[in-house]
């Protein structure tokens, strides 16, 4: 958390208040964290895009890259957990954190050295250059498990905990497999599902768990954790065939799936 859903959300809401506006000053207080914003100050934002689970802040001929962790926003409103304060004209945009993992940079156009994950993304889920073709064959490369090989960004981009969770209960794919043991028919299946799944997110703002850690620029909460089918549901029936959802422990990472139509076997 974030992850596509909240990230392209942020982005959106604040696209209008920001884009054209000269950074004024960035104020801060981690320069370890928070790197070379002064070179921020004076420049435009001619757009801000996304890639992935980070936000790409276009000033000239520079990049300020933001990355929000695990628990990172940013607001029109001033939080509690406020790091990073950016003054613009006629607006400020505050970065709150509470857990601190988020980072940000002001870098020359497309030097991401600092940013590895950045630099070896796969593609963007929702674009047309994310074919099942090409997935299947990302895929076929590694052998580590299907959930560990989509949370490394390379297959797809913008993927973490909550949606690789709830994209492989939709494919019916056990998240324990390795990532090459699936067949072309299940790589398809799956590539829809993730599609599928990221834009009901999308539509409903994104994920704000009970922790509240995540809001949208306005301070309004996302609305897709109503209709999260495993993720954080363990115990509880799986609304497919009735079982009961399991939870485990994948990488360091919470992995909840129905054990019934996830199976380990890939006859299903």
């Amino acid at each position: 958390m974030p992850e596509l859903p909240e990230v392209e959300t942020i982005r959106r809401m604040l696209e209008p208040a920001v884009v054209g506006r000269r950074i004024l000053g960035l104020e801060h207080d981690d320069e370890r964290k928070y790197r070379f914003t002064d070179l921020a100050v004076g420049r435009y934002v001619r757009a801000i895009r996304r890639r992935g689970k980070f936000l790409l802040f276009d000033l000239d001929d520079l990049e300020m890259v933001v990355h929000l962790g695990m628990s990172g926003s940013l607001r029109l409103d001033q939080g509690s957990h406020t790091r990073v304060r950016i003054e613009l004209e006629g607006q400020t945009v505050f970065f709150n954190d509470p857990r601190r993992f988020g980072r940000l940079a002001v870098l020359p156009r497309g030097d991401y050295a600092a940013f590895p994950t950045l630099a070896r993304m796969g593609p963007e889920p929702l674009s047309r250059s994310f074919t099942a073709a090409g997935f299947y064959r990302s895929l076929q490369r590694s052998r580590r498990a299907i959930k560990t090989a989509l949370l490394s960004q390379e297959p797809v981009a913008g993927l973490g905990n909550i949606y690789t969770d709830e994209s492989l209960w939709l494919a019916r794919i056990n998240p324990l497999r390795k990532s090459s043991s699936l067949t072309l028919e299940e790589a398809r299946r799956l590539h829809r599902a993730i599609r599928k799944v990221l834009r009901r997110a999308l539509e409903l703002g994104g994920s704000t768990l009970g922790d509240g850690v995540y809001l949208r620029p306005s301070g309004e909460p996302g609305y897709f954790q109503i209709e999260h089918r495993v993720y954080g549901r363990a115990g509880e029936s799986c609304p497919r065939c009735g079982a009961t959802i399991f939870k485990t422990v994948l990488g360091g990472r919470s992995t909840h799936f129905c054990p019934l139509c996830q199976p380990r076997a890939s006859h299903m």
